[in-house]
């Protein structure tokens, strides 16, 4: 496996880049604007050589801030034994102000987000009215089911935050204004949030340094790792400003080759075709060894029918004396009688046949007609 290659940014190309993008975004910042704060978000979108196998989350911390104090904060915390939900609010601002942190703006106990917050234009309400979520750490299993799917697809979901810990404002102010990136296996690009447009140039190009820095160190890949990063804003095109070397397709396609030679399944299929030509091999030899066998056998065959031909002597045949048989006499043939034909009879004239219709007629009636003969008493 190839090892993790360094990138090394040009921080002049890449400072140019930053000073162009905010010209740009000077130039469509009106004087009319509704909000003097109005700031846009900076960010890098990272483009990789392959798509990553597991999805991680990378917490980068940058030198500079890149959230403006003006931003609001929201913290989820758990409940306190023995209190309602009221204490353990004032219990936390107590807690915050103590250690000295200032950035939060609202405090949610979880018993209050599960019954103030269980409608769903209210949880509408409360992703609209914060910039930013946190949650203690001790409850952030139970959070998804009640905040609901939106907060995760606009990826404005909670994050954790220790807060039993002895450094809690150093440790809240480096989640604030660090940022973080989602690396997921269903593609290959992800993106950042590094500076806003308030912010100078120098600062700009700092954040971008630590941030490609920390991405390339955390990620869970081996080998040339980036392929392009691109500096954009909300509403500019994408700039670029690193571009990597062809070279690296080579290293890739040789390491992709490397891992299947060494794969189990490569294994099996290179024993498996050496024991086929082997078994050919055998083959072969034996189908030869056999066919030479059965031609010197049917060559000795061949001369033994011959030799046995040679000492076998053809009988003479004798011919026999039969009696001779006397030639039967033929008699002649009996000639046939020709049997005369009766001649025809005569045609009648038309009279004679009236005539002989009567007559018939005449014969039909006498055989109907039976004689009454007298019984005997």
């Amino acid at each position: 496996m190839a090892e993790k290659t360094e990138i090394a940014l040009d921080r002049g190309q890449v400072k140019k880049a930053v000073q162009a993008l905010q010209a740009f975004l000077k130039t469509k910042s009106t004087s009319s604007s509704l909000f003097l704060d109005d700031t846009q978000q900076i960010s890098l979108l990272f483009t990789f050589w392959k798509v990553p196998k597991e999805a991680q989350t990378i917490r980068i911390p940058l030198p500079h801030g890149q959230r403006p104090d003006t931003e609001e904060v929201c913290l989820f915390t758990r409940d306190e034994p023995k209190m309602t939900s009221e204490q353990t609010q004032r219990f936390y601002k107590k807690l915050l102000e103590e250690r000295g942190v200032k950035n939060i703006t609202e405090i949610i106990p979880y018993k209050a987000l599960r019954t103030e917050y269980k409608p769903f234009e209210a949880k509408r309400r409360l992703l609209g009215n914060f910039d930013m979520f946190l949650s203690d750490d001790r409850i952030r299993r139970l959070l998804p089911s009640h905040l609901g799917k939106h907060f995760y697809q606009r990826k404005r979901e909670p994050l954790c935050v220790n807060l039993q810990s002895k450094q809690l404002a150093r440790d809240i102010q480096k989640v604030i204004q660090g940022t973080n990136v989602k690396v997921t296996n269903k593609g290959c690009c992800c993106m950042a949030r590094v500076a806003h447009s308030g912010m100078t140039a120098d600062e700009v190009t700092e954040n971008i340094e630590a941030a490609v820095q920390t991405v390339v160190a955390k990620l869970r890949m081996k080998g040339p790792v980036m392929k392009l990063i691109h500096l954009k804003s909300q509403t500019s095109v994408a700039l670029p400003i690193y571009t990597s070397e062809l070279n690296h397709l080579t290293v890739l396609d040789d390491a992709e080759k490397q891992k299947q030679a060494q794969s189990p399944k490569a294994k099996e299929a290179a024993a498996k075709k050496q024991a086929k030509n082997k078994t050919e091999d055998t083959k072969q030899t034996d189908t030869t060894a056999e066919g030479k066998g059965e031609e010197k056998k049917k060559a000795k065959g061949k001369k033994k029918k011959a030799a046995e031909e040679e000492e076998e002597e053809i009988p003479q045949l004798v011919p026999i004396e039969t009696q001779s048989k006397k030639p039967k006499v033929e008699k002649p043939p009996k000639k046939k009688q020709q049997l005369k034909k009766a001649p025809k009879p005569a045609v009648l004239k038309k009279g004679t046949k009236a005539q002989s219709k009567l007559t018939k007629k005449a014969g039909k009636t006498d055989s109907k007609v039976k004689r009454k003969v007298p019984k005997l008493k």
